[in-house]
């Protein structure tokens, strides 16, 4: 299904029917949630998916307004963490099926739970979106309700995004394993691209969906950021760890990461001039002068180190944002001293990285940029079903 980036909201939203205006997808929402016709059928509450659905009630620092209810489901807009709590309603899902290369035929999937949500959820999505889509390792999230309904044989428990970084050319989303193929022809299967590191539980926080890997230091240029590697670990409350997030946009780390991080990269980047800072940015730089490469602007490189021994890396068209014509800042920010994970990776740092989603090996498959290949996510050819 196409990815597509709304300009005004930095969300990306995909396709789950040919007349709806577009999910937002979130990986942590334990459902999806919709805005209802009269037509679709109501769950009673003693079904299984609501019963499913009910045991997620949000955190009450991700839902500090939420309404307590004794029926029903909660949903919330991880955006502006407002809650409602409504009834649970299938709907029918169309998504094309595809070989790798190009779109197929239309696959139909019959009594997709989502959530009845109130306008007020609306708020901050794009104008026109049909609602959010669950990416979560849920039973009630999409990857988990295709693999049921399709059948193990087309689509096993797994789901990759590629996020697009223009609102004017769409990225992909795959539910299944591949091959998958981008342009340039014959094609790259990106998925032979692709570096493996664990994807981590929160085993303290009950009922907690969001996807965490295992980051030990973070590099630039080679050289590590001086902050403690427990910093980046879980503590006895479940707080801490490096989350991935589609509706944070920019990655955010806590003070005590962020301002080492901070240090080292305007020590490493001293030679180039100094703009005014724009908001919500701490270093702003004067690219006039800097040019520019095939990943970006040619500034030291990020790297995520990883337990395992992988790293993600970083390059310039993904730590730095252009604000201006002369104007890019690091596309980094702090979020405070008792921010709830370490590091939360945000929707611009994924932007043209391919990242795979396997449920049942729980892992991540991540290719870093994908400009190194002299490809983008905005590279599927969803032009021709021959």
């Amino acid at each position: 299904s196409p990815i597509t980036k709304d300009s005004s909201t930095s969300l990306y939203s995909i396709t789950l029917g040919p007349k709806d205006g577009g999910y937002v997808i979130d990986l942590s929402s334990p459902f999806s949630w919709r805005r209802c016709d009269p037509h679709d059928t109501i769950l009673p509450c003693g079904s299984q998916q609501c019963v499913a659905a009910g045991r997620y009630q949000p955190h009450p620092k991700s839902c500090p307004h939420q309404s307590r209810v004794q029926i029903g489901v909660t949903e919330s807009n991880p955006v502006t963490k407002s809650c409602a709590s409504s009834e649970l309603a299938v709907h029918n899902v169309v998504i094309p099926s595809t070989d790798g290369h190009v779109p197929k035929a239309n696959i139909t999937v019959n009594g997709v739970p989502f959530a009845c949500a109130p306008e007020s959820l609306f708020h901050t999505l794009p104008s026109g979106s049909s609602g959010m889509a669950s990416l979560s390792p849920s039973s009630l999230s999409l990857p988990s309700l295709f693999k049921k309904a399709i059948g193990a044989t087309a689509v096993n428990k797994q789901f990759a995004i590629c996020l697009p970084s223009s609102s004017s050319s769409p990225g992909v989303s795959f539910f299944g394993n591949g091959p998958f193929y981008l342009l340039p022809p014959p094609g790259i299967d990106v998925t032979q691209l692709l570096a493996f590191t664990p994807l981590l539980k929160n085993s303290v926080m009950k009922h907690n969906l969001d996807y965490y890997i295992d980051v030990r230091s973070i590099c630039i240029n080679g050289e590590a950021a001086s902050f403690l590697r427990r910093m980046l670990e879980f503590d006895s409350l479940g707080h801490g760890g490096v989350k991935l997030s589609t509706v944070v946009p920019y990655t955010t780390l806590r003070s005590h990461v962020y301002r080492p991080f901070l240090a080292l990269f305007a020590r490493l980047t001293r030679g180039i001039p100094r703009a005014k800072k724009v908001k919500p940015f701490d270093l702003c730089l004067n690219t006039s002068a800097l040019g520019s490469t095939r990943v970006g602007l040619p500034v030291p490189w990020i790297d995520l180190v990883l337990g395992n021994g992988k790293n993600w890396t970083i390059v310039g068209a993904n730590s730095m944002k252009q604000v201006s014509n002369d104007v890019a800042c690091l596309a980094f920010v702090n979020g405070g001293e008792r921010a709830e994970q370490a590091v939360v990776i945000g929707s611009y740092q994924m932007e043209n990285n391919f990242l795979s989603f396997d449920l049942v090996g729980q892992k991540l498959g991540f290719s870093s940029s994908l400009l190194f290949r002299q490809t983008t996510c905005s590279n599927f050819n969803f032009t021709s079903s021959s």
